[in-house]
């Protein structure tokens, strides 16, 4: 059996950014460091994170980090998670991904100049998801979040509109959204778009889509809770029927790999390169 490893999965320079951090403070700080949320959404990363001395820890438990050092992972945090470090005394080292960094400010520029005309700032995102947090804590809450184009009923379309996007999300969909936006607008000319999705990551679309329609079976490597890994997965699906999707080596079956000559793996930007090389190891063996 032939297996080949997807050198172009696994993460992103932002998540890199965040895990290069993460280590460095633990080395330094002998594992006394708080991290705000998983720092990526791959239960197995966080789990070796954690082993290291890493701590992770939810908004609710900061009044008792007075002192201590909370990591911001790369989603970002909003406005205010920073005051509350000021209130509560406790040090940030912030990993925000500079391309999400870039985002929160274009976000809060769109918020105050359409706050100046009566407008909407308009995100296209997942309600709830860390980035996304971080956006619409730019606007002091009041941007309108839309998930697919059933959530645009509750945009007002007498309005202005300005409408930007998570960085992870699809292109097609945002698109699609912003035609959708521009036919229902009173006054075209009043939407501003702002396509802030990110290159590094939507470019690993069409470039999954051939890797996986290279083999008689794929596995995709990725967290439970990975955005990111559902959207990139259903590439594969779409490129490859028998594409199979596992967090770890353990949930691996060998009917999967029945009459299979040739396997490829890959993973979301959150999956690390040593996971993906770990299952290829345990499909060899099968």
């Amino acid at each position: 059996m032939k297996i080949e490893i997807d050198e172009k999965s696994g993460f992103c320079f932002g998540v890199v950014k965040a895990i290069t951090t993460a280590e460095e403070l633990l080395r330094a700080r002998h594992g006394a460091v708080w991290c705000l949320g998983d720092i990526v959404h791959n239960r197995v990363e966080v789990n070796r994170l954690e082993n290291m001395g890493l701590q992770t820890v939810g908004h609710e438990r900061l009044p008792e980090l007075a002192g201590k050092c909370v990591l911001i992972r790369a989603h970002g945090e909003p406005p205010a998670t920073y005051a509350l470090a000021e209130r509560y005394g406790f040090e940030l080292a912030d990993a925000t991904c500079p391309v999400v960094a870039k985002l929160q400010e274009r976000v809060r520029r769109a918020w105050e100049e359409m706050r100046a005309v009566g407008g909407q700032v308009v995100i296209l995102g997942k309600p709830g998801h860390a980035e996304v947090v971080g956006l619409t804590g730019q606007t002091n809450e009041e941007a309108v979040v839309v998930e697919s184009l059933d959530d645009l009923s509750r945009i007002d379309f007498s309005r202005p509109v300005c409408l930007l996007s998570q960085t992870t999300q699809s292109l097609s969909l945002f698109n699609a959204m912003r035609d959708e936006i521009l036919r229902r607008a009173a006054d075209p000319s009043a939407v501003t778009v702002h396509d802030t999705i990110c290159r590094q990551v939507s470019n690993r679309n069409p470039h999954l889509r051939e890797f996986a329609a290279r083999f008689d079976a794929v596995v995709f490597v990725s967290g439970s809770k990975s955005s990111n890994g559902k959207a990139l997965y259903g590439v594969c699906r779409e490129a490859n029927a028998r594409s199979y999707k596992v967090e770890d080596a353990s949930e691996l079956r060998a009917e999967w790999f029945a009459g299979v000559e040739t396997v490829g793996v890959c993973g979301a930007t959150s999956t690390p390169k040593w996971l993906m090389e770990k299952v290829a190891a345990a499909i060899a063996r099968f």
